[in-house]
């Protein structure tokens, strides 16, 4: 299969075709977390985007290397480690197992290497001291800083003059730089913390170095694709460009930079700082992972993801609107509610829309599994015409800067053409009728190869997911079992009556029968 693939460059602020610096072959790096707590929805996010990347590019043929770093050198694990009586390398661990767990969940295929900064302190040092022989770097006490007027490119990724620019993100303000922009490589090391000898005393890496030291040390000077958020285009990765670019001496880092669009609560980007965010743990709790994984794929990569909460006020009852729920106390009543109070409370409408969404392909990728298992052969004859030109419809949205949302939408006609196709054998040819059946199927393989969803067996998502939904809408499984059990009876007895009577019941409590080769199943 050829590369077709047009991506949305940052750097050139336009969509371009795909060429990567070795033909058949592509190296891809993402900027991974930093493990001092655990992930919320904006991590999730950013770890989408280059699975989604890499899967897709398998497809496509190309022979695929993907580094996703760890942050595991941080002032805030050095805080968080203290508090908790352990080693900052024991609690960075902790929660990068736990960013995995999560991330495994969700089917985000793990990085082929996951590098840590606690692993790549030479190399860091190395390109540090290179970039001060060069006059690009200046030691200042201990620290060592990078000279951004002596960069002539600075700015060129977030389109940013230079005219009165400071150092940002996690740099702070510093009166003995030469200039207010100038950026820490390395730091003076401070009472507590981990440190590393260097030719400027005890210390450890800047942010910044961190990455470029990384993807070079696992990718080379040069490399295919720079992944990560948006929030990280100024300065992380303007920074990146810089350090990299000098050290190496050439004018390419990264090829193409693609970024994704933030998670948004409220109006507001989610994020840890400023305390309105959803770990990924929680919202799963509630929600199969694979939920959250369409939720967030059903919106272009680029595009803001808005995630409304509905919480009921514990003390009225009545929604809260997302300025209360910030400041925990409702807008009705006045009652005030702290944050597990309200999370008590929660609920997820996109999510809910996504999870019937998703059931229902698997309802139908369920049904049309059972047919097929009898030994039905696609031959390559005739097949309905929505699905013959299904896989290339989805394949040619996903070319179109990942357009992920498009090729959701390419699903609807298929869906609906199998479903009619398994409910009714009138009006259509026995054999297109099986093989459009079996095309199907076998496109939804491809399907789920490319976008990480539908790959998990059918029925036994659709019983996870039932039982996800019963512990939301606080339904009595037990009573449901009993019911079912009652209802078999009556239709060993021959009652029918009664066994009619019952499937009334369970449909009062919103619990759909689903009677196959004389076996009972329910859903929600």
């Amino acid at each position: 299969m050829s590369l077709e693939l047009q991506i949305y460059d940052t750097f050139t602020a336009q969509k371009r075709p795909l060429e990567t610096l070795q033909p058949g072959e592509c190296k891809v790096y993402c900027c991974g977390p930093t493990v001092y707590d655990m992930s919320h929805l904006g991590h999730g996010r950013a770890a989408l985007l280059p699975d989604v990347l890499v899967r897709f590019l398998r497809y496509s043929g190309l022979k695929v290397t993907y580094a996703r770093n760890v942050t595991d050198v941080n002032e805030k694990i050095v805080k968080r480690a203290e508090a908790a009586g352990q080693s900052e390398a024991e609690l960075a661990q902790h929660f990068l197992d736990e960013y995995h767990h999560d991330l495994d969940a969700m089917r985000v295929l793990r990085p082929d290497i996951e590098p840590t900064v606690s692993g790549h302190i030479q190399e860091i040092i190395e390109m540090t001291q290179t970039l001060v022989d060069k006059g690009l770097a200046y030691p200042l006490e201990g620290d060592v800083y990078f000279s951004v007027p002596d960069f002539p490119d600075y700015g060129k990724l977030s389109k940013r003059d230079m005219e009165g620019q400071r150092a940002g993100g996690r740099v702070a303000v510093d009166e003995r730089k030469r200039d207010p922009a100038d950026f820490a490589l390395w730091k003076a090391g401070k009472p507590g913390e981990p440190t590393w000898d260097s030719p400027w005393g005890a210390g450890r890496p800047g942010w910044h170095i961190e990455c470029s030291a990384m993807s070079r040390t696992q990718l080379g000077d040069s490399f295919d694709i720079h992944a990560g958020g948006m929030d990280l285009i100024f300065p992380h990765h303007e920074n990146e460009i810089a350090q990299s670019q000098g050290a190496c001496g050439h004018d390419t880092f990264a090829r193409y930079w693609v970024h994704n669009g933030f998670v948004n609560f409220a109006g507001e980007k989610m994020s840890k700082s400023l305390g309105n965010f959803f770990t990924m743990r929680e919202v799963t709790a509630l929600y199969h992972p694979e939920v959250l994984r369409w939720f967030l794929l059903s919106v272009h990569y680029r595009r803001g993801v808005n995630f409304d909460v509905e919480v009921a006020c514990p003390s009225c009852g009545v929604a809260m609107s997302g300025e209360a729920q910030q400041a925990g106390k409702c807008e009705s009543c006045g009652a005030e509610a702290d944050r597990e109070a309200l999370r008590s409370r929660v609920r997820f409408p996109g999510l809910e829309e996504a999870d019937d969404r998703v059931a229902y392909v698997y309802e139908t990728l369920a049904a049309a599994q059972a047919f097929v298992a009898n030994g039905v052969e696609d031959d390559g004859g005739e097949v309905d015409p929505a699905i013959a030109a299904f896989l290339d419809a989805f394949v040619a949205k996903m070319n179109d800067d990942l357009n992920t949302a498009a090729a959701f939408a390419e699903l609807s006609e298929p869906l609906s053409v199998v479903n009619r196709l398994l409910a009714s054998k009138k009006g259509v040819d026995k054999n297109v009728r099986k093989r459009s059946i079996k095309r199907f199927v076998d496109q939804m393989s491809a399907v789920a190869s490319i976008c990480g969803c539908f790959e998990r067996d059918a029925e036994g998502y659709l019983a996870e997911r039932r039982d996800l939904k019963a512990r939301r809408i606080g339904l009595d499984v037990a009573k449901v079992e009993s019911l079912l059990a009652e209802r078999a009876q009556a239709r060993e007895d021959k009652d029918w009556a009664q066994a009619d009577a019952v499937r009334d019941q369970l449909a009062e409590l919103g619990v759909k029968i689903r009677d196959v080769a004389g076996q009972s199943s329910w859903a929600l």
